[in-house]
C-alpha cells in the first residue's frame, strides 16, 4: 500500500538558517502520526511544504502518492489543513464558510448538503450552522475549521497544533472530536503539537528538534526505550548535588524546570539511598515513570520546556528575516 506521506531527505532552508535538515519518513495510510516538538523546531514548516504552501530546498515529499512540487494541485485536492491560526471569515455563518470553501474545491452541489449536515454534526455544530462565526468561541471556531476541513473528503488531514491557545477543558473536547473523526471517516491525520498528552493519541510520534527527527515509534515503544524512571529534586545546594550524584553514584544530573534532574533504574528504591548518602540537605523529592517527556529529554538532553526558549528565539530570527516559519 502505497504511504499516505513519504518524505526523504526533506530540507528547508532561510538563508543561512536551517529549518528542517534532511528529514526522512513515512506515514502509513489510515494512521495518527504525530510531529511532537517544541515552538521553532521545524514542525510547522514541514507541514507547509507537504501542503504546497512552501517549497522544500532539497529532498523530496509525497502525499496521498503525488510530489507536493510537480504536482501541487493534486495534492491540494488530497488534503485537508487546519492551521494555528483561524482563517475563518468571522462576518459569515457556520454554513457559509463551508459552502465557500465546498465551491472552491469543487463539491458537487448535490453532495453539498448531506455532507454539510455530516461534518457539522461531527463536531457538534449543526444547531449554530446558522449563527455568525464572530459569536462563536473559540473550541468551536477550531471545530469548525476543522469541518471545513473535511468538507472536500480529504485523504489526508493536516492540523497544525489543533488545540494552541485554548482551555484544557476546549482541548480535552476538541480531541474527542478528533478520535471520533478517525473512527468515522477513512482518513489518514498528521498532527504537529508540543503537547504532551495530545502526542499519546498518535498512532506514532515522531519527535523533532532543530529541524531533526531524533526518534520515530509508538508512545508506548518511545516510552520503553528510556526504561530508567525519572528523579527530580530541590535541594540546599543545587550545583553541589549534581556533582555528588556523578561522584558518589556515577549518575549525570542537570537543571530542568528549576530541580535537578536525573534517570534511575526502579526510582523509588533509589530514594532512600539518596537521602542518605547525598551530602546535601534535600527539600523535596519526586519520581516519576518514563513519559514523553523523558523520551524527548533522554533524546535531547532537555525537556521539551525548557527547548521552547531556544526554539523560539530561533524562530523569531527566521520570521524577523523571512517572513514565514
Amino acid at each position: 500500500m502505497t504511504p499516505a506521506v513519504s518524505v526523504s531527505k526533506l530540507t528547508k532552508k532561510y538563508g543561512e538558517i536551517e529549518a528542517v535538515r534532511g528529514i526522512d519518513f513515512e506515514v502509513d495510510t489510515g494512521e495518527t502520526f504525530g510531529f511532537l516538538g517544541p515552538n521553532g523546531a521545524g514542525k510547522s514548516t514541514t507541514i507547509k511544504i507537504l501542503c504546497t504552501l512552501a517549497d522544500p530546498t532539497s529532498g523530496t515529499a509525497r502525499v496521498a502518492g503525488h510530489n507536493v512540487v510537480k504536482e501541487r494541485d493534486t495534492v491540494r485536492r488530497n488534503i485537508g489543513l487546519v492551521f494555528q491560526d483561524t482563517t475563518l471569515d468571522s462576518y459569515l455563518t457556520g454554513e457559509q464558510n463551508l459552502r465557500f470553501h465546498a465551491e472552491l474545491y469543487g463539491v458537487p452541489k448535490a453532495a453539498f448538503a448531506p455532507r454539510l449536515r455530516q461534518v457539522l454534526e461531527m463536531v457538534g455544530l449543526w444547531d449554530r450552522r446558522d449563527g455568525a462565526v464572530a459569536t462563536y468561541s473559540g473550541g468551536m471556531k477550531r471545530r469548525l475549521e476543522i469541518a471545513r476541513g473535511l468538507m472536500h473528503a480529504p485523504r489526508v488531514l493536516f492540523l497544525d497544533e489543533p488545540t494552541v491557545g485554548l482551555d484544557p477543558q476546549t482541548r480535552v473536547s476538541i480531541w474527542e472530536y478528533i478520535n471520533d473523526l478517525k473512527r468515522r471517516e477513512d482518513i489518514t491525520i498528521f498532527l504537529t503539537t508540543h503537547y504532551m498528552d495530545e502526542a499519546e493519541n498518535c498512532d506514532r510520534i515522531a519527535i523533532i528538534d532543530h529541524g531533526q527527527i531524533v526518534a520515530l515509534d509508538t508512545p508506548e515503544a518511545l516510552k520503553a526505550s528510556v526504561g530508567k524512571d525519572r528523579v527530580q529534586i530541590s535541594t540546599a545546594d543545587d550545583p553541589a548535588a549534581i556533582r555528588a550524584l556523578a561522584d558518589e553514584f556515577g549518575l549525570e544530573a542537570g537543571m530542568s524546570e528549576g530541580l535537578v534532574t536525573f534517570s534511575v533504574e526502579s526510582g523509588e528504591h533509589f530514594v532512600p539511598q539518596l537521602f542518605s548518602r547525598l551530602p546535601v540537605a534535600i527539600r523535596s523529592v519526586s519520581v516519576s515513570r518514563p513519559s514523553l517527556d523523558d523520551v524527548f529529554m533522554s533524546y535531547t538532553g532537555k525537556t521539551i520546556r525548557d527547548a521552547e526558549a531556544s526554539a523560539v528565539d530561533r524562530n523569531r530570527m527566521i520570521a524577523s528575516r523571512f517572513g514565514r516559519r
